[in-house]
């Protein structure tokens, strides 16, 4: 009896506190049940860690909004004629009159504040201000951003000027398989599910799906688990609860998706065959009813 009048208010406090952070006890509860559900059947579940606290999502979101301004700032200069030192700059600088740190600086020794992949680059390109925008280029710029110690990560594409129609189409495609594969993300969906749309819809349209450089989660750290492979089968790979936060970031290829590193930087991927590649990234909150973008 002592044991049920200690559980009993340790109840009502923890309702009394769920109160506060907006997620009820039970609903908490029920996640856990949920959990063990499936992983007694084998299927493949988040640990506890990947499913992020009210507080976290909240940093989390607003490290987003500072995110999604920076990328804005850089729409505003999009042009030939600018470098991607350009580029770079101006991303410093709008993550420090933010009150933010851009996170590519100084990772693993990378020496720029943000990734510059023009063309036949998949990512991890090095601003320079040496390599000028010309007409006819294609570029994605990834940013991401640490606020209060939560990142936030996205990218888009640009064309400058007017580009051949292969590769804009190979953006807007892109584009598309991202955008596709949104309606996938909903609590008890797997992440094959998201990969499978994705494969489906580049292949439909003759292009190829970089498949081992994956998207993951973030928020806490720059690279966190699960790993989001943009290839997949339907109902296989982790299972979405609420409270994930991961990105979907699929590169597509004009040609094959083979890939290199260059060798002299150690950090800048190309497509194998010199074909051109596009990306656009997104940083994803599983919720009760689908998703949430918290960066674009």
């Amino acid at each position: 009896m002592k044991k049920y009048r200690n559980d009993s208010r340790n109840c009502k406090k923890q309702l009394r506190k769920s109160d506060e952070t907006g997620i009820g006890w039970y609903k908490k509860l029920e996640l856990d049940e949920k959990l063990q559900y499936y992983r007694k059947r084998r299927k493949i579940v988040p640990s506890r860690k990947m499913i992020k606290t009210p507080e976290q999502i909240e940093g989390i979101r607003r490290a987003g909004k500072v995110n999604t301004e920076i990328l804005d700032e850089v729409d505003k200069i999009m042009k030939a004629g600018v470098s991607t030192e350009d580029i770079n700059r101006l991303v410093h600088e709008a993550t420090a009159k933010r009150g933010g740190i851009p996170a590519p600086l100084g990772f693993e020794g990378y020496p720029k504040s943000v990734c510059t992949s023009v063309n036949d680059v998949i990512c991890h390109g090095i601003p320079s201000k040496e390599q000028i925008l010309k007409d006819g280029d294609i570029i994605n710029v990834d940013v991401t951003t640490i606020v209060d110690g939560y990142y936030a990560d996205a990218s888009r594409m640009y064309c400058i000027g007017r580009v051949p129609e292969e590769a804009d189409r190979l953006v807007r495609v892109a584009k598309e398989c991202l955008d596709l594969s949104l309606s996938e993300v909903k609590p008890e969906s797997c992440l094959g599910d998201i990969g499978a749309v994705i494969y489906a819809h580049a292949r439909s349209n003759g292009f190829s799906v970089v498949e081992d450089i994956c998207g993951h989660g973030v928020g806490v750290d720059f690279h966190e688990k699960p790993y989001v492979c943009h290839v997949g089968k339907r109902n296989t790979g982790m299972m979405m609860f609420p409270g994930m936060i991961f990105t979907i970031e699929p590169m597509i290829n004009a040609g094959r998706m083979d890939w290199f590193v260059d060798e002299k930087d150690g950090w800048t991927i190309y497509t194998d065959d010199g074909s051109l590649s596009a990306q656009w990234e997104y940083t994803i909150l599983v919720t009760e009813d689908g998703y949430e973008i918290l960066t674009r």
